[in-house]
């Protein structure tokens, strides 16, 4: 069993696009979405859902208004300006909990916050693990570990041989949770300046935890001097290009229907990424 986290340096690379048509090439293989934040490879490849699981994220603290006689400690002690009125505001409060210790009343507590959900869905493609965190919530590091965990249990049941991870984009907590332990990262970038020095960034962040490293080149035509840039400086890290793609509007033709975009036609963008997944594939 061989797992593939696709990830970029930043977002809007086309990574869950790229991603979602190697989830429609692979063979015996479970399919996760590891960028919890902002998931949306169930919109390409339409799950039916057949599990949903809830994911409590950090406490939160709440005040007991019968036992509190408001004598301002736990007001002055917030750095954070969570509590007005003797009231928490779940979205400022960081679960520190220096309230729960000042509180000569024992009013506050510390209670666990519904952060999410995780699925276990069924596509034509196999297995999908994704999730979905509530907007202001935190630990998607956590929840991207829950996504993989549950992807390898699959996996091992169903003796597959790939998993194929849609990842964050970035360097952050979710990126190494998503990244820690993996065959291959295919990085997705683009011939802009950003995404460039985006780039490095999360080839090092590859190197670091010692994963293999295959780039991609996504809409390399719009500046052929920065894809030279790109391939130039690949090579000189000893890192592999494994694929060049012209920008194509068949792609937002394919994303408004809803399908891969090597399922929406053979043109020269489904060629490529034929030739990618082949690339990938032969690494083992």
């Amino acid at each position: 069993m061989r797992e593939i986290v696709v990830l970029s340096g930043k977002g809007g690379t086309g990574k869950t696009v790229v991603a979602a048509s190697l989830a429609a090439l692979a063979e015996n293989k479970v399919i996760s979405d590891c960028d919890v934040d902002a998931a949306n490879l169930h919109l390409v490849l339409r799950p039916e859902v057949r599990e949903t699981h809830e994911f409590w994220g950090q406490k939160v603290a709440v005040i007991d208004r019968e036992a509190c006689t408001s004598c301002g400690l736990c007001v002055d002690a917030c750095r954070f300006d969570a509590i007005q009125e003797f009231q928490v505001d779940p979205l400022s409060c960081e679960g520190c909990g220096f309230c729960l210790h000042v509180c000569p009343e024992q009013a506050v507590a510390m209670v666990d916050t519904l952060a999410g959900h995780w699925y276990v869905s069924d596509t034509r493609y196999g297995p999908l693990v994704h999730a979905r965190l509530e907007a202001g919530q935190e630990n998607s590091g956590k929840l991207v570990a829950a996504v993989r965990q549950k992807a390898r249990g699959l996996a091992k049941e169903e003796s597959s041989d790939y998993i194929l991870s849609d990842g964050p984009p970035g360097i952050g907590c979710p990126v190494i949770s998503s990244l820690s332990g993996a065959n291959l990262a295919l990085i997705i970038s683009e011939p802009s300046l950003s995404a460039i020095h985006d780039l490095e960034r999360v080839l090092a962040v590859c190197c670091h935890f010692g994963v293999t490293a295959l780039v991609c080149i996504n809409k390399c035509d719009l500046d052929e001097g920065n894809s030279r840039h790109i391939e130039d400086y690949c090579h000189q890290a000893g890192i592999d290009v494994g694929a060049k793609i012209p920008f194509d509007t068949v792609v937002s033709d394919a994303i408004a229907q809803g399908v891969p975009v090597v399922e929406f036609g053979d043109g020269v963008v489904s060629r490529r990424i034929q030739e990618l997944w082949k690339v990938v594939a032969a690494r083992w």
